[in-house]
């Protein structure tokens, strides 16, 4: 049977969202959320680098809701048939996502509160000392996470001060590796759709002294992924995330305060800025590995042939791509800093796309992945910046 064309709608970014945006790890990014968060609810030694102990004084009681693909280029597309995200978008901020921009790293930066080089997740797939693949969605047990993501997070840190902490998730999410990397210590409540809202709003009232709820929806960017920014599908569900603010902003108990965030953007990728290493020899010459995604692509290269793996991805790419090497990318601080025990999980090589380019792995990857519309974990601010949104 013959695959439907592909069809990418027009998701109208302007020109400014295809500028590079560095992470503001320490002073107003995703990992300064749960640090700020800590810091209002007493846990000792937290730092409040989003000065929210002044802007919720009063409140004890915090939940934060992380909107899967709900970056802050988004909202203007959302917000004219969304009335309560208009209005916290209207008071809201702009902080950015770490990088790579993309689900996993974002989750663990938000969980543990540092940058993504020192809890080591560090792409949506990278290479395992043993040469084998890690997809960090797939992960289950192996490598133990405890290991892998070595780093407290800030449910740890909060549960052990006092502060009761529940993670609100989808029952198929519980107990897995990215999971246990991102939310340990947290009492996780299984719950999606519908259930979400009232198992969040139902850990805060619970909660006989200070709690921090955190709860995750991912509807948004699955159906960019599957249909495009924009789609009739995607509108469906940005309604459902109105629905979903709806319920929270008028059901918060007393002394709460609900803090809305995403772990990236996404935008829609034309079929003529689609570069496939299964189309290209140039760009499988000299390589043994590939990891990463399409908007920030690892290379693992053949020994002595990092130099040719450098000029051939230039030559091809050009002004579609920063080629850089693994020294390169840490230097240049995307990634805070890096742990010798972390470097290797970068690729020799980084493929940081621009514009609307991808860089696909055929061959390498499932090409259920070249039929995606949206993408993202690169460096634009369509993917980087994220909204800040609060309502108490």
């Amino acid at each position: 049977m013959t695959a439907e064309p592909l069809v990418v709608p027009a998701d109208q970014l302007p020109a400014s969202a295809f500028e590079p945006v560095r992470p503001a790890y320490g002073s107003g990014s995703l990992a300064d959320v749960l640090p700020s968060v800590s810091a209002l609810l007493g846990v000792p030694g937290a730092s409040d680098p989003l000065g929210l102990r002044d802007e919720l004084d009063g409140v004890t009681r915090v939940a934060v809701l992380l909107v899967d693909g709900l970056g802050a280029h988004q909202l203007p597309l959302i917000t004219p048939y969304a009335p309560v995200l208009a209005g916290l978008a209207a008071r809201g901020r702009t902080l950015t996502a770490g990088f790579p921009s993309t689900t996993p790293v974002s989750l663990v930066t938000l969980g543990t509160g540092v940058p993504t080089g020192a809890h080591g997740i560090l792409g949506f797939t990278t290479r395992r000392p043993d040469g084998r693949v890690l997809n960090h969605i797939q992960w289950k047990h192996d490598p133990d996470p405890a290991a892998w993501q070595p780093v407290p997070t800030r449910f740890e840190l909060a549960a052990a001060a006092g502060v009761a902490a529940t993670a609100v998730s989808r029952p198929e999410f519980e107990g897995s590796g990215l999971t246990v990397a991102a939310y340990r210590g947290a009492h996780y409540t299984p719950a999606g759709g519908d259930a979400l809202a009232d198992r969040m709003l139902a850990a805060l009232e619970a909660a006989t002294g200070p709690a921090l709820v955190y709860g995750y929806h991912p509807d948004l960017d699955h159906h960019g992924h599957g249909d495009g920014v924009d789609s009739p599908a995607w509108r469906t569900a940005a309604r459902g995330v109105e629905a979903l603010l709806d319920r929270l902003v008028h059901g918060l108990p007393p002394r709460s305060a609900l803090l809305v965030v995403a772990d990236h953007g996404q935008l829609n990728v034309p079929l003529d800025a689609r570069f496939d290493m299964a189309d290209i020899p140039a760009l499988r010459d000299g390589i043994v590995g590939v990891a990463g995604e399409p908007r920030v692509r690892y290379l693992y290269a053949a020994p002595g042939a990092l130099d040719d793996v450098v000029a051939a991805w230039k030559g091809v790419l050009g002004d579609a791509a920063w080629v850089l090497t693994r020294d390169e990318a840490i230097d240049g601080g995307w990634y805070g800093p890096v742990p010798a025990d972390h470097r290797g999980r970068i690729g020799d090589v980084v493929i940081i796309c621009q514009g609307r380019a991808i860089a696909l792995a055929g061959g390498w990857e499932p090409p259920t992945i070249g039929r995606l519309i949206a993408f993202h974990a690169s460096v634009t601010a369509a993917e980087m910046e994220i909204p800040l949104l609060i309502a108490r």
